[in-house]
């Protein structure tokens, strides 16, 4: 169930070949943005995406790194996963965006890593949803699978959303004590 307090609106794109996007989108303009700094990096497959991520984030103000590939030659998605989420632990109040085919390589990979809460997102409820109740640090997006636009509103939701604290505290704990298991 959707926290009641969240108003969605329902947009649209027309894209140049005639296909229409539809997506929810957050009143953004009612969030205040806290400052931070993002980290990104893709595979191949996510390359353009990742160009066009970049851009998008650095206009919105947000100070943000590009952790690489600097073309689209194949390479290994765990690899730039550990550049990202290692940066995302070592600097407070920052974040890491990792694109990839599927979004699925990079948040298992992510995930793999200790204190890592990556969330493969394909619509911003769960962008919003995995800030306010999982805490999320790491957002992945799969480039095969949604478009410029959507990814767009993706991100601005995750960057604009919140850890509501209380009831998910002990939840994140419990996913926190998951990481000490061997």
């Amino acid at each position: 169930m959707i926290n009641s307090n969240i108003s969605l609106f329902m947009r649209y794109s027309i894209h140049d070949s005639g296909l229409v996007e539809t997506y929810l989108t957050y009143p953004y303009n009612l969030i205040r943005m806290k400052a931070l700094k993002v980290f990104i990096a893709s595979d191949h497959g996510g390359f353009s995406l990742k160009q066009e991520i970049y851009a998008f984030i650095s206009d919105l103000g947000y100070p943000i790194v590009d952790l690489g590939p600097l073309d689209s030659v194949p390479v290994d998605y765990p690899d730039f996963a550990v550049l990202v989420c290692d940066k995302v632990l070592s600097e407070q109040n920052s974040f890491g965006i990792l694109i990839c085919g599927t979004g699925i390589g990079m948040s298992i990979s992510a995930n793999k890593i200790n204190g890592i809460r990556a969330a493969n997102c394909s619509e911003p409820v769960s962008a919003i949803l995995s800030r306010n109740h999982n805490q999320a640090n790491v957002l992945c997006i799969g480039a095969r699978l949604i478009g410029s636009v959507m990814a767009q509103e993706i991100v601005k939701a995750f960057l604009n959303a919140q850890f509501e604290g209380g009831r998910h505290i002990p939840r994140v704990q419990k996913i926190q004590q998951l990481e000490e298991r061997k």
